[in-house]
């Protein structure tokens, strides 16, 4: 039996000591969720810089934005193991450091090694944290206080990545007023520093995260099944009154014992898991997270500045539109937990998924409309190729001019003031593409095709690059141009539209599928396979999250945003379909109303 305490504890003192415990309690949720946001946007005000400074392929750029993703799918298939060997408390707090151990090796890293280990790291703190926090405050949390603790949890991961887009808008301004008064040469200098300086801002949260863990309390519920009952009821008794630590205790108690009977009993071995009450859940489950990746989200929000940039946006806009769209899911998110109780999850995620439908075809076919203007000067480009089969070029508007004016019938509709420039080539196997260059970029570093760019260093790169490929060969392959495509860069109100679009996207996104996929999910799956199965369905979604991101420039490069974005609204369908037709209301439904549901009316019945 548990220590009874007698008493609620409910003098003045004592009952201010618990409520301020609990709101730190929600103040450190609160800097994991912002430590989470932060991982996920801080790249996007961080890419143009670091894509202009640091000599990297858009392959090897995108494989920097996706190890995120990458180190997101690695903690993920672990956090639930740590959090149940190590505890909750000490896991949180391993989350946050290794968060802070990330930022100086990617702020003062030179080179693609340095920098792809830091942001894996990045995306293993956010895979822990997203995975340990919500499950520590549903444990520590009274009812009362859950659902607003989630609530907070998930309103400042979008604050997280609002924070990412001011920082990132800061600095566009700083590098605007540099290129008014300096050179190249301290314009480029100034951009380097700029992305290291922006990912430097972001340690802060993470040092207050990693602090305030060493202030809370372990999870009382790890500690009762570790057999620690008192420790148990002293973690209770910090945020409850004594007698609502003793009922939650008593509560854990029963619990136990019951789960141990039914053991006994052999109630598991007989309760099979090909019952359609699993198998059905657990595939609607896979395929719901599945689709809520492949809408694109995070590589929207990964590339958005890049995408705004090359919708005719300037560098400035591009930024402040970085930030309106990291506002309106801050907002919308808002608006989708007070309607998520009251609607329904089933109505926000039919919603939401058919604005996020429209949203993207219109981004498609905006990008459609310049990307069929697309001239080929891939023979041009090879004549270019020099006897070390290297290419070099500064595209600025007298070498966009004498390029156009060789193809002049077809490229007539492209000013050599405002043209841009994609070079996708090879050496053997291994393809590449080269960051789109802009003719109206003064401080645009010009175009350098090396067999470095495109070939891997070591076999172990090359696997994971092009797992069939020949290294060997390629180090002697000559240089091949696959495509030059030159298109023009359209008109600003044309990269308004695109912005406005986005913004659709995201409010309807943040209004359905980005605050009620993990509710449903959470209801939706039965109590025996809730832990096993929520693992597997998320790693599927981290491996369709990085394998986005990971192909998304290379993608772009060769067959235009319009391909990307068109994409992503075909899964949207599927997503659509998956939520009006097969997936059940869960609002107000115990979860054993839900099984039913899904064991069928036959099997009620028999």
């Amino acid at each position: 039996m548990s220590t009874i305490i007698p008493g609620d504890g409910s003098t003045a003192a004592v009952r201010d000591k618990r409520i301020a415990y609990n709101r730190f309690l929600l103040l450190v949720a609160g800097f994991g969720g912002l430590l989470y946001g932060v991982d996920v946007g801080i790249i996007g005000g961080a890419l143009p810089y670091l894509e202009a400074t640091s000599g990297l392929n858009a392959g090897q750029l995108s494989i920097i934005v996706a190890a995120v993703l990458l180190g997101s799918v690695i903690s993920t298939l672990f956090a639930g193991l740590l959090a149940d060997w190590m505890g909750r408390k000490p896991l949180m707090t391993l989350s946050g450091i290794t968060f802070v151990i990330s930022i100086p090796i990617i702020a003062l890293a030179h080179g693609y090694g340095p920098l792809f280990f830091g942001r894996l790291l990045q995306g293993i703190s956010g895979g822990l944290i997203g995975v340990v926090v919500p499950l520590y405050l549903a444990e520590c949390l009274s009812a009362s206080n859950r659902g607003k603790g989630t609530g907070i949890f998930q309103w400042l991961l979008t604050l997280g990545i609002v924070a990412a887009a001011l920082i990132g808008i800061y600095y566009s301004y700083r590098v605007e007023e540099v290129i008014k008064v300096a050179d190249a040469a301290t314009v480029f200098a100034f951009k380097d520093q700029a992305w290291r300086r922006i990912f430097w801002v972001s340690l802060p949260p993470g040092v207050l995260f990693v602090i305030g863990t060493f202030l809370v309390a372990e999870s009382p519920r790890w500690l009762f099944r570790r057999g620690k009952k008192q420790a148990a009821l002293t973690a209770l008794l910090r945020s409850r009154t004594a007698e609502q630590a003793n009922v939650e205790l008593a509560e854990m108690e029963e619990t136990a014992i019951a789960t141990k009977t039914r053991t006994v009993a052999g109630a598991k071995v007989k309760d099979s898991l090909l019952r359609r009450k699993y198998v059905i859940p657990f595939v609607l489950a896979c395929v719901i997270l599945f689709c809520n990746t492949a809408t694109g989200v995070n590589s929207i929000i990964g590339y958005n500045t890049n995408i705004l940039l090359q919708s005719g946006l300037s560098d400035l806009q591009a930024h402040w539109g970085y930030v309106l769209f990291t506002i309106v899911n801050f907002l919308m998110t808002i608006g989708g937990l007070v309607l998520v109780d009251r609607k329904g999850r089933k109505f926000l995620l039919i919603v939401g998924t058919a604005g996020v439908i429209i949203s993207l075809g219109t981004v498609g076919f905006l990008f459609r409309q310049s990307e069929k203007l697309n001239v080929e000067f891939r023979e041009v480009f090879q004549s270019m190729v020099t006897p070390g089969q290297t290419l070099a070029l500064r595209f600025d508007p007298a070498e966009a001019s004498k390029l156009l004016a060789e193809k002049s019938e077809a490229a007539s509709a492209i000013s050599s003031s405002r043209a841009a420039l994609t070079v996708i080539y090879s050496y053997g196997d291994f393809t590449a593409a080269t960051n789109v260059a802009r003719s109206d970029d003064p401080v645009a570093p010009p175009i350098n095709i090396t067999r470095e760019s495109c070939v891997p260093n070591n076999k172990l790169e090359a696997f994971f690059k092009n797992p069939f490929a020949d290294v060997n060969a390629a180090r002697t392959a000559p240089l091949k141009i696959d495509r030059a495509l030159i298109s023009a860069v359209p008109a600003a109100h044309r990269g308004w539209l695109v912005a406005i679009s986005l913004y659709v996207f995201m409010a309807f996104y943040a209004l359905g599928p980005g605050v009620c996929v993990w509710l449903a999910l959470s209801e939706l799956m039965p109590t025996r396979i809730r832990s096993n199965g929520m693992s597997i369905a998320l790693v599927i979604n981290q491996v369709v999250s990085t394998t986005l991101a990971a192909i998304f420039l290379p993608v772009v490069s060769k067959y235009g945003y319009s391909t990307m974005f068109f994409l992503f609204a075909g899964f949207t369908v599927i997503y659509f379909i998956t939520a009006a037709f097969f997936l059940p209301e869960t609002k107000g439904k115990t979860l054993e109303e839900i099984e039913e549901h899904f064991e069928g009316a036959k099997a009620r019945h028999a």
